[in-house]
């Protein structure tokens, strides 16, 4: 590993490039070692999971008392947060509604009223009591020593409480993200396909109820890369992104594209002897995603990638200890990627680099409005609309980078499905792949139908 890497940057760095996620899993990747763990409960850890995905409090509350009493104004965040996201299902409103009273001493009653007020704006709870409401639906489980309403709620217990009731409310209307979804059953077996969107945000999360169940009921999840590989991958990922020989960037580059790295740098504030030390296609990389998801620093693009689909799935099966299957790994995406020609890894660079030194002027051609376009075609389900858009952006794209993208990979990873089809050892897998491997032609999905196997499109 290049010493040159401070351990901050390297994390963020590794999260950014889809490689590793801080996610709240009771098995942090051993690279994290040394980093200041989450204040939170076991019981809590998978509900925590779902519902940081949410977008109703921020990620910092895990380490400033998290299971401690909870604060007014944090409360009052949460309650605000949790509004807007039930806000974003455009329920119709009852003109009636009279609140329920509350008295403002951030009992666990306190909480629950409170939260019960929000859905019982839109007539949802049907003339139930907040207690009642809560409890039938799961949402209110209570502890070992009963439902201790009296006692005052921790901001774990309040985040809790706002990440069911929303969870709940999704599934109760049927309003998760629909997603890009296929199935495909043979001798026995059944695979599940979700297209992923590798980079993503709170507006996806609920993923409908289906999926999450699909998912649940599998024996094993089957992904590209187990991005929480602890035998090393990471750190073979790493060399590969970086010098070895005491070379830097500044000295495989031109001097036209190294002013424009510097340029770019300034930009995000991102310290230039650290992020000197990486190769231009894994730079790139980076600086693709903090464009794409118009990211002001690099906190934000990594949170952006935590956010994908991948990850997500990833790490509920390491939560649920669900074996994870991998179709490629780490290290053969890091060779793949590194394997590019030098000329063509400077030009990815620069055309990344061009793109937010000089931002086209068309917004349907910019990699942020095309971004936002496949988020929300995700969340509705519309795979029509996303294929047409993916076939649009990457059409008479005939060169290395496509080429090593696609291409044999798909082959490749088709042979595994069939094996996986065709083994006499019965079973149910959720399969977790890039879109854009199912969408395109001589991709996954075409490469199976053309022998023979029958994929269907799952809702």
């Amino acid at each position: 590993m290049n010493k040159k890497l401070n351990k901050a940057i390297r994390n963020s760095i590794l999260t950014l490039l889809l490689i590793v996620a801080m996610m709240i899993t009771s098995v942090i990747p051993t690279w994290a070692q040394g980093i200041s763990l989450p204040d939170i409960s076991s019981w809590a850890v998978e509900d925590l999971n779902e519902g940081e995905r949410y977008g109703i409090y921020p990620m910092e509350w895990y380490y400033d008392g998290f299971t401690e009493s909870i604060s007014e104004e944090k409360l009052e965040t949460l309650l605000t947060d949790t509004a807007k996201k039930i806000k974003t299902l455009e329920l119709e409103k009852d003109d009636k509604f009279t609140p329920i009273p509350h008295k403002g001493d951030k009992t666990r009653e306190d909480v629950i009223i409170r939260l019960y007020n929000i859905l019982a704006q839109y007539n949802i709870p049907a003339e139930k009591s907040p207690i009642d409401y809560m409890q039938e639906r799961n949402i209110l489980k209570g502890t070992n020593k009963g439902l201790e309403l009296d006692k005052v709620c921790t901001t774990e217990q309040a985040v809790i409480l706002a990440a069911r009731l929303i969870e709940d409310t999704y599934n109760l209307l049927d309003a998760g993200s629909k997603g890009f979804a296929w199935k495909v059953e043979h001798n026995g077996n059944i695979i599940y396909f979700l297209g992923s969107i590798h980079i993503g945000n709170s507006e996806l999360y609920p993923i409908s109820q289906n999926l999450r169940q699909s998912f649940n009921e599998s024996d094993a999840l089957i992904v590209e890369a187990n991005l929480f590989e602890q035998e090393g991958g990471l750190d073979y990922f790493m060399e590969k992104a970086t010098y070895q020989d005491g070379a830097t960037l500044k000295d495989n580059i031109s001097e036209e594209t190294y002013q424009k790295v510097i340029k770019v740098l300034e930009i995000y504030n991102l310290p230039q002897e650290q992020f000197l030390q990486f190769k231009p296609w894994s730079l790139a990389n980076n600086l693709s995603v903090l464009s794409s998801t118009d990211s002001q620093n690099l906190e934000q693009g990594s949170e952006a990638a935590n956010l994908g689909i991948d990850m997500y799935f990833l790490s509920k099966a390491m939560l649920k200890q669900k074996p994870i299957i991998e179709l490629e790994g780490i290290r053969y995406q890091a060779d793949l990627f590194d394997g590019l020609s030098h000329e063509f890894q400077e030009n990815y660079l620069s055309i990344v680099l061009d793109s937010i030194l000089n931002p086209p002027a068309e917004e349907s051609i910019d990699s942020t409005y095309l971004l936002k376009e496949w988020l929300s075609q995700w969340k509705n389900g519309d795979i029509d609309g996303f294929a047409n858009s993916y076939k649009g952006e990457n059409q008479e794209t005939e060169d290395e980078f496509s080429n090593m993208l696609f291409g044999q990979r798909d082959k490749a990873m088709t042979e595994k499905i069939i094996k996986i089809l065709e083994s006499e050892e019965k079973g149910t897998y959720f399969l977790v792949v890039g879109a854009g491997h199912f969408v395109e032609e001589n991709t996954i999905i075409h490469h199976l139908q053309e022998k023979g196997y029958n994929v269907e499109l799952y809702k």
